[in-house]
């Protein structure tokens, strides 16, 4: 059904941003700010696009749909009306280029290859943060303890993340100016130093690695749910988090249309972007344990909706489950579900086999700047699958009662070869250890 201007006019703001759909992939995206921005779902050569048409009201609903329909004349003619924008699209004249006006471009270069929940984030930090500072200087003429001020502002209220990401963000935009000729030079380089330091992290409770195998044990014990279904889910869950390395969240929220070969040799879990603490696609190669686990979820589902279902239809297990099933067993302050991603990367590097970009890229740790070089989830696909692999051969082992050597705290598998290329990725294969032997389940 299509939108009413009163619709549109009186939408209130909210906490996080939503949609209004007009129809056809037209809808008004509606910021925490207030502002309401026109934009258009589309789909070409396989892929999910974004067209941006302004803001309302100054695009009116009649202009927005209008040029809807144009973008959807030219799909019926086999055209990208993004790419087409582009092309026809002139360049600002140099003696108008503001920050604001360059700023805008650039966003709108990168829009079709950011989801759109990371693009409209991306925008708003600057009309928040940016914009009304510097968005209508003359970017030649912009100098870093101009850039600094800004920066100290969102400091001074305490978002130090965010102020680091913003200052990432103006350089790829001086970057994207100084390549089409309107600035000469990026003052955001001369900050190195002057920002606040980050906070130290706290790292969430963990065991340390010789106790892994109580940890396991006590996971396949698992009797803290009077139902026998409710404690299999949870039990399940616990293990996989344990395996993939994933956050609480992308546990809960698994679906079965995200997995893919699951019969095949390369089985992957596809998380998408949206459900992503960085807002981006990540791709886990899945172990033999990982799949086994799966089957047997699939088997209790039926392989519709969510593999590790809620006790509503249609809801994920709350986000309460697994860490009061680590206190139940004991572990309260000792132990966190987070702190499972800690000790796999604790023994991960301990191994002294695995690259660190391995092990950051497996835990979907990736910092929002392009420095080292364009962000892919299938980078490293074949050395993180045989990591996650010799990680699920451990826990096996840790499951079978076999201890960790107390010298080091790391349980090894048979000490694995490695090429010298490694940091290709060509590590020699593991030797295949048996697989999770869960045992029987408590009643």
């Amino acid at each position: 059904m299509s939108l009413k201007e009163l619709e549109v006019k009186y939408a209130t703001k909210r906490r996080r941003p939503y949609k209004l759909a007009d129809g056809g992939g037209l809808h008004v995206l509606v910021q925490p700010t207030g502002s309401k921005l026109w934009r258009m779902k589309y789909r070409f050569a396989g892929k999910e696009k974004l067209l941006s048409f302004g803001k309302y009201p100054e695009v009116s609903m009649a202009s927005a749909r209008a040029m809807r329909d144009t973008a959807k004349a030219l799909l019926a003619e086999g055209k990208d009306p993004g790419a087409a924008r582009k092309a026809s699209a002139p360049a600002p004249a140099l003696n108008t280029n503001s920050f604001e006006v360059i700023a805008r471009q650039w966003h709108a270069n990168r829009i079709e290859s950011l989801n759109e929940t990371h693009a409209s984030r991306l925008l708003n930090r600057f009309e928040r943060d940016v914009f009304p500072s510097i968005g209508a200087r003359p970017i030649v003429e912009i100098t870093a303890p101009e850039i600094l001020k800004l920066i100290q502002v969102v400091e001074n209220r305490g978002a130090l993340d965010v102020s680091r990401r913003i200052k990432q963000s103006i350089g790829q935009v001086f970057r994207f100016a100084i390549a089409n000729g309107w600035a000469t030079n990026d003052p955001s380089i001369h900050l190195t130093g002057a920002l606040k330091p980050r906070p130290k992290v706290r790292h969430m409770a963990r065991l340390p690695l010789q106790r892994l195998p109580e940890l396991v044990q006590a996971i396949n014990a698992y009797d803290g749910d009077e139902d026998p279904r409710r404690r299999e889910i949870t039990r399940e869950a616990l293990l996989f988090t344990l395996l993939t390395w994933c956050r609480t969240s992308e546990t809960r929220f698994a679906a079965w249309h995200e997995f893919e070969e699951l019969d095949g040799t390369n089985p992957i879990w596809r998380i998408p972007g949206e459900r992503m603490k960085m807002d981006r696609e990540h791709i886990v190669p899945l172990s033999h344990q990982a799949v086994d686990l799966l089957r047997r979820q699939l088997r209790a589902t039926n392989g519709e909706g969510l593999v590790f279902p809620g006790t509503k239809v249609g809801k994920p297990i709350s986000q309460n489950t697994m860490i009061y099933a680590c206190y139940r067993m004991g572990y309260r302050g000792r132990q966190t579900v987070h702190g499972f991603r800690g000790m796999a990367s604790t023994w991960a590097n301990e191994q002294e086999v695995y690259n660190s970009d391995w092990i950051e890229l497996a835990l979907a740790h990736s910092e929002e700047d392009d420095i080292r070089g364009a962000y892919n989830s299938a980078l490293y696909l074949t050395p993180r699958r045989r990591m996650l692999q010799h990680w699920a051969d451990t826990l096996s082992r840790a499951a079978d009662n076999q201890a960790l050597p107390p010298e080091r705290g790391v349980m090894k598998a048979e000490a694995p070869a490695v090429c010298a290329n490694s940091e290709a990725g060509n590590v020699v294969a593991f030797p295949t250890a048996s697989r999770f032997q869960l045992g029987p389940r408590p009643a």
